[in-house]
């Protein structure tokens, strides 16, 4: 696969480097450090359009491509992860879902809130009991009129506690089967629909992470997110694209190791030059490039067969797997050229090796997404 971006392709990339560089990177290690929903710079990227990317200019998005999308979140993440994974839960699987399935009273209602940054979105599937296995989700809508009633609880839902809208998927009937769930999109503020725990993580601390909790929450039949029983091909169909998003978030970190590698190797001396000059880190240093490349390539093809509407499900769990893989290797390679140095808060490397981790774990772990791959492959 070769893939030649196009002119506006590399103005959206070039963009949003220069915003990642200017605005993001300063303010990275103090968000890692104080935990702190970045609202400052989630605001300064609503304003060049990155809020609204997956969604269609005549709802006030930018309607950009999924190439595009992917190149914008691998330089996002290569500033911070924080914000790349804020920006890929908002775009992909908490405004497309709606895009893609929604009425168009729920289009205009919700989405150009969403593009302009008003109100972010998140997506809610995973709970105690219902991780890799989505089919195990026990929080339930039980219809009541023209409503339904929610009850049940979410975890380590990204973006939770600060989003307006989530994506919430729920059992509308009592059966094993995947026809037996349904979506809905929730609005904060509703009565019975809080939060519970905000996770205390090892990595992306800046980023919200939270349980959510439904006690008699009322969502009226209009708030349904395509039909009954289709929530379970919802969340799916928007788990696909969203591990584009993932892949590129882990092509970003992988980049920002090997950048500061690249850096550092230079300037470090021992034995009287600099390490650069050892084979040893040219190895590492090589090793490094080569495997981002490849990385970067299965997100970019995932993403390319998907603007090209040609079924991607396989390329997108490739992608996924191979560059969270990578990012981690990538941040583990990148301390241990760092050696003691790598170790402390001096550097950044260990807040990329501390960031890469989860990558390989939301939206789908590595086994998951070899489960999928094999699927393929098998049937």
């Amino acid at each position: 696969m070769y893939l030649d971006l196009s002119p506006e392709q590399l103005m959206i990339r070039d963009t949003v480097r220069n915003f990642s560089d200017q605005v993001i990177e300063p303010r990275s290690e103090e968000m890692d450090r104080s935990k702190e929903f970045p609202w400052d710079v989630i605001k300064a990227a609503s304003e060049i359009g990155l809020m609204g990317m997956t969604v269609p200019a005549e709802y006030g998005g930018t309607g950009s491509d999924t190439v595009s999308y992917t190149l914008a979140i691998e330089e996002l993440s290569r500033a911070s992860a924080v914000i790349g994974v804020i920006i890929a839960v908002h775009n992909s699987v908490s405004a497309y879902p709606i895009v893609k399935f929604g009425t168009e009273e729920q289009k205009k209602t919700v989405l150009p809130r969403m593009a302009s940054g008003e109100a972010i979105g998140g997506f809610a599937v995973t709970e105690a009991d219902a991780g890799s296995d989505a089919g195990g989700v026990r929080t339930t809508a039980e219809r009541d009129g023209d409503d339904w009633v929610l009850n049940g609880s979410k975890i380590f839902i990204t973006n939770g506690s600060v989003s307006e809208y989530v994506i919430v998927m729920a059992r509308t009937a009592s059966g094993t089967g995947s026809k037996d769930f349904s979506t809905f999109i929730v609005e904060k503020g509703t009565p019975g629909y809080t939060y519970g725990v905000l996770e205390d993580k090892m990595g992306i601390t800046g980023s919200d992470t939270s349980e959510l909790i439904f006690e008699d929450v009322r969502v009226s039949d209009s708030m349904r997110l395509g039909n009954v029983g289709d929530g379970f091909k919802i969340a799916m169909v928007s788990l696909d694209g969203g591990r584009i998003g993932i892949a590129a978030q882990g092509v970003g970190i992988a980049q920002a190791a090997l950048d500061q590698c690249i850096k550092y190797s230079m300037e470090r001396e021992q034995f009287g030059r600099p390490i650069a000059k050892f084979q040893a880190i040219q190895w590492k240093l090589a090793n490094m490039a080569t495997r981002i490349e490849a990385a970067r390539n299965l997100a970019l093809h995932a993403a390319q067969l998907k603007d090209l509407g040609q079924r991607f499900t396989k390329e997108s769990s490739m992608a996924k797997l191979y560059a969270t893989e990578t990012a981690t290797w990538a941040a583990i390679e990148a301390v241990q050229i760092h050696g003691g140095y790598g170790y402390t808060k001096d550097y950044p490397v260990e807040r990329y090796m501390r960031d890469a981790k989860v990558t390989e774990i939301y939206e789908g772990t590595s086994e998951v997404q070899k489960m999928v791959i094999a699927r393929d492959l098998l049937k």
